[in-house]
């Protein structure tokens, strides 16, 4: 197993004049309004650790004041901690010297503002390549770079424009250029979006998707809004009053708060557009593989229901019923399985958004099957697996259990 590549261990931050005082209250489990009124210090991070994949993007939520901007701002050391390590690449960056943490700042790490944070007095081309003139590189080189990321941003054309020229996506697009154009392996992004109207906000998050598809880079996203954490994020950490309340996967968020504070944030998602059929798709239970009519009856008669999946050396073909096959089998039952009793059944792909295969799902007669990239059956997606995830009622799920096909 790899090391990984970025690592808080036992993260504080103690805003006040001798923030080290305050650590002891925090030992004797003071809470964060009792060390405010006795010592006068605030709590901004208490005890975090984490620990980020390479080429992941982690996001950072929470409610204002819950310590996620102070955390982001560890990583390159806007601000220091009172206690912990930040461990990037197996350096840790608390103990780097002054021009070290140049070094790393320079060439480690970019920053995307929630405001944008271009220089007004600069073009479009010099703020995208500012970075790289920071690292003293080639004008030649640098420009020619700034011109791919613009390119790839879609502001090619925009290049000879100042930033007040440009709409407030426009300019965002401009910070994430100037990020991505030192090829820093860590990008952190600051409420990037959140000073966006809706619908470019969308169009921003629909681009970094995009862009993280290609470029894998280590992101750590912040941001106040769960729909959008869901959305981006391949794990989400929830802080409250400078603590982790929970890390985990979306969908781990989603499915299973750990208190009241988290149910609170997931209440009111719309989860079909967050969720993917893979989190909540069952084990496909009935397959039949057999070669003959006779045998694949015999399959069918040692399972509860009265239909199977048909998957032959070349994966998934569709549905087999028994009633099919008992009527083939009158006829031949030592022949082949063909198309004849094979009834057809789209598959959905795991990747796909519950709210893609609602309409598929519920106008079926049977669970739909889950099929990967590789034409293997490795699920099936039920309306009572469905009506679960979307609802959380937690009733009785009987669909599974016996077997039998859902009523219509």
């Amino acid at each position: 197993m790899t090391d990984p590549f970025i690592q808080v261990k036992g993260l504080y931050k103690i805003f006040g004049e001798d923030p080290e005082s305050a650590l002891p209250h925090i030992a004797e489990g003071k809470s964060k309004n009792e060390i405010l009124a006795e010592t006068g210090h605030t709590i901004g991070l208490k005890d975090i650790n984490l620990t980020i994949e390479k080429g992941k993007l982690f996001v950072v939520m929470g409610l204002s004041g819950c310590g996620k901007s102070t955390l982001i701002r560890h990583f390159n050391r806007l601000i220091d901690p009172t206690k912990g390590q930040i461990i990037v690449d197996g350096v840790d960056v608390v103990q780097l010297s002054q021009k070290e943490l140049e070094s790393f700042r320079c060439h480690k790490i970019s920053m995307v503002f929630q405001h944008f944070g271009l220089m007004p007095h600069r073009t479009v081309l010099e703020n995208v390549a500012y970075g790289l003139a920071v690292q003293k590189v080639n004008k030649e080189i640098r420009y020619e770079k700034a011109h791919h990321w613009l390119e790839t941003v879609g502001l090619k054309g925009y290049e000879s424009l100042y930033p007040s020229q440009l709409s407030g996506g426009q300019q965002q697009r401009v910070g994430l250029a100037r990020a991505l154009c030192t090829d820093a392996d860590i990008l952190l992004m600051d409420e990037a979006f959140s000073a966006l109207d809706p619908l470019i906000r969308s169009e921003m998050q629909d681009q970094l998707i995009e862009l993280q598809e290609k470029l894998h880079k280590t992101i750590i996203f912040i941001t106040h809004d769960l729909d959008e954490a869901l959305r981006l994020g391949d794990r989400i950490a929830i802080l409250k009053d400078g603590e982790l309340v929970q890390e985990g996967a979306p969908e781990d968020i989603l499915l299973n708060p750990v208190n009241d504070y988290v149910e609170a944030f997931v209440r009111d998602v719309n989860r079909a557009r967050a969720l993917t059929v893979e989190t909540v798709m069952k084990p496909p239970v009935w397959r039949i593989t057999a070669n003959t009519i006779a045998e694949a009856l015999s399959q069918m008669r040692k399972q509860p229901g009265d239909y199977g999946y048909y998957v032959n050396d070349d994966g998934y073909q569709g549905v087999i019923t028994q009633e099919k096959l008992e009527a083939a089998a009158k006829k031949n039952g030592s022949g082949v399985i063909c198309e004849k009793v094979i009834e057809e059944l789209s598959p959905v792909s795991p990747d796909s958004l519950l709210e893609s295969v609602l309409p598929e799902t519920l106008d079926s007669e049977y669970p739909l099957p889950v099929v990967d990239e590789q034409g293997e059956l490795c699920g099936e997606l039920s309306r009572a697996s469905l009506a679960k995830a979307l609802v959380d009622t937690g009733g009785d799920e009987s669909e599974e259990s016996t077997g039998t096909r859902p009523s219509t």
